[in-house]
């Protein structure tokens, strides 16, 4: 038994040193992307990510009408989500992350929660994260690049190699993880003209990405492109379906729509977001979904959902 041990040990250690004198490629170990070594040859814009819709918006009390979550930042992280939608407000001089407004339901400091994610990059360096950010009172792109990077993201962030990217002109996951620039950042107002070269890396979300109903109330998810912006075509950009359902508690005129708590088991089954991207695909030449924004998002079975269609089992 030794002797065979023997042998295996020498043969290893000179198929290391003829390797290194002769400049042979070693084998490289399996990598992961986002937790499949499949995924690290596909490209960001053929991939399908689990979202938070909402993302700081955590409450664990059921009479917090305006919550989109049940649990932190952090877990959602863990449970596999890789887009984080977010909504930006002024509350003093610092932005918060706030629901319509930050009367309505303040999520607190941008920076400290920036900072929790930029914790759980580091701690795990084969993932890419989307952060895709309202930015309804167009706060200046130059002052959310300054946070940015303040907490760190900056300096992860990746930059296109042009100004508008079209579904497929995007790098691979594993090409994003070798070069640290792995983390995406969207903004729907104030980045579609980007003059100052420090802020490059916050990118103009509707000119990339198409959106179908936003606050949608039908079980059913028919599909329409709701929100977008030139120049590129639907099926050149990359989409986001927003699989959050609402229900309205005071259909009077407008009504007040929240977040649907009680059917969120359904919604966010495997059977209802393959629905779903079903009626969208059609407006993306038949393609996948890349985002799946869900409210509560730990319940149901998103991740499976999205492995699914990422054509894992």
């Amino acid at each position: 038994m030794f002797s065979s041990l023997r042998l295996a040990v020498t043969t290893l250690v000179s198929v290391l040193f003829v390797s290194s004198v002769f400049g042979l490629p070693l084998a490289p170990r399996d990598q992961l992307c986002n937790g499949h070594s499949e995924l690290c040859s596909r490209k960001y814009g053929n991939v399908t990510f689990l979202g938070a819709h909402d993302s700081f918006a955590v409450s664990g009390n059921p009479l917090a009408l305006a919550r989109t979550q049940e649990v932190d930042v952090n877990t959602q992280l863990l449970s596999g989500v890789r887009a984080l939608q977010l909504q930006g407000h002024k509350n003093g001089d610092d932005i918060h992350f706030c629901h319509t407004s930050c009367m309505l339901f303040d999520g607190g400091k941008a920076a400290d929660y920036l900072h929790q994610v930029k914790l759980f990059l580091d701690s795990h360096p084969n993932e890419v994260l989307t952060l895709i950010i309202a930015n309804p009172e167009v706060i200046p792109v130059k002052e959310w690049a300054t946070l940015f990077n303040s907490t760190g993201l900056g300096e992860i962030a990746y930059n296109p190699p042009q100004p508008i990217m079209t579904r497929e002109d995007w790098p691979t996951l594993g090409e994003m993880i070798s070069s640290s620039k792995r983390v995406v950042i969207f903004i729907d107002k104030g980045a579609e003209v980007r003059t100052d070269e420090a802020s490059q890396f916050v990118l103009p979300h509707f000119q990339m990405m198409w959106e179908d109903k936003y606050d949608p109330t039908d079980p059913k998810f028919p599909c329409k492109v709701d929100r977008s912006a030139g120049p590129l075509a639907p099926n050149q950009q990359l989409n986001l379906i927003n699989h959050n359902l609402n229900t309205n508690i005071f259909p009077i005129g407008a009504g007040v729509l929240i977040p649907d708590r009680l059917d969120s088991p359904r919604t966010n089954s495997v059977q209802d977001i393959e629905m779903h991207s079903d009626h969208c695909a059609p407006l993306a030449n038949y393609q996948r979904p890349n985002f799946v924004l869900l409210d509560f998002v730990t319940t149901g079975s998103g991740p499976a959902a999205v492995d699914a269609l990422n054509g894992f089992a």
